[in-house]
């Protein structure tokens, strides 16, 4: 297949419709758009279409470009992600960009379920069954990945915070969200990295993040693949940036 037939067969697949021509009065800048996206980007690499369209609805969150992410929404339905898989790329992201933002995406996420006449709420992947669990459960994910390096790292904060800054981060993002069911360690690492790509300015936590991804059965290739494909959505400098940030986890392996 050339590069327009390539870019014609991923619009069937992800959106079931046809590539952009001349019509309307961006015809052009689309095509530009759908070639290097569905035409190049998508034919590049390991990734296949469920486990993208979950980069970039992660990516248009974080983002928090709500038409865009609508679009993608319905594409990872008709991809195949579950919707329980894709509520789930949508929760994780809060600790990082944040409760409004995720409230947004999450919104319209409902939305396109309803439309697509999937009955919510969706069942439930909490596993914790009380409070005390947040930190002993969330350790049990955190540290075999990470260790004590967050606590060490901010044992200088002033009075409780030394103790209560730490304990949140282990609470909240692995606690409250790695303990879920939906997804699984692997793809939640891969996600990570690629959400803290498109924050930008993260350069640490993506490296730290690509390490992580790495030790919960990541490839170089699949990380590599994940962050070229959210380079669409970010832009190419955080895309840069943050294989820059990766680049001696990443060759190690």
């Amino acid at each position: 297949m050339d590069r327009k037939e390539r870019t014609e067969q991923k619009m069937q697949q992800l959106f079931h419709s046809h590539a952009a021509g001349d019509e309307g009065s961006d015809g052009g800048f689309m095509q530009i758009l759908q070639g290097y996206i569905f035409g190049d980007v998508c034919y590049t690499g390991s990734l296949d279409n469920r486990m993208r369209e979950l980069v970039t609805i992660t990516a248009l969150t974080t983002l928090s470009t709500l038409p865009q992410l609508r679009a993608h929404l319905q594409a990872g339905l008709n991809a195949g992600c579950t919707p329980v898989e894709i509520r789930e790329a949508i929760y994780q992201c809060a600790p990082f960009i944040g409760f409004p933002k995720t409230l947004n995406a999450i919104a319209v996420m409902n939305e396109v379920f309803s439309e697509n006449g999937i009955s919510l709420p969706l069942p439930d992947q909490k596993t914790l069954s009380s409070d005390e669990e947040r930190y002993r459960r969330g350790l049990e994910i955190q540290a075999p990945v990470y260790g004590d390096e967050i606590k060490e790292r901010y044992s200088w904060l002033p009075g409780d915070f030394a103790e209560a800054v730490p304990r949140f981060l282990t609470e909240l993002g692995f606690g409250d969200f790695c303990t879920r069911t939906g997804l699984d360690g692997k793809t939640r690492e891969l996600l990570t990295v690629v959400l803290l790509a498109a924050l930008g300015g993260a350069d640490m936590q993506v490296r730290s993040h690509i390490e992580g991804a790495l030790r919960v059965g990541n490839t170089a290739e699949e990380i590599v693949c994940a962050l070229v494909h959210a380079g669409g959505y970010i832009g190419i400098p955080r895309m840069f940036n943050a294989l820059n940030a990766g680049r001696e986890p990443l060759t190690k392996n």
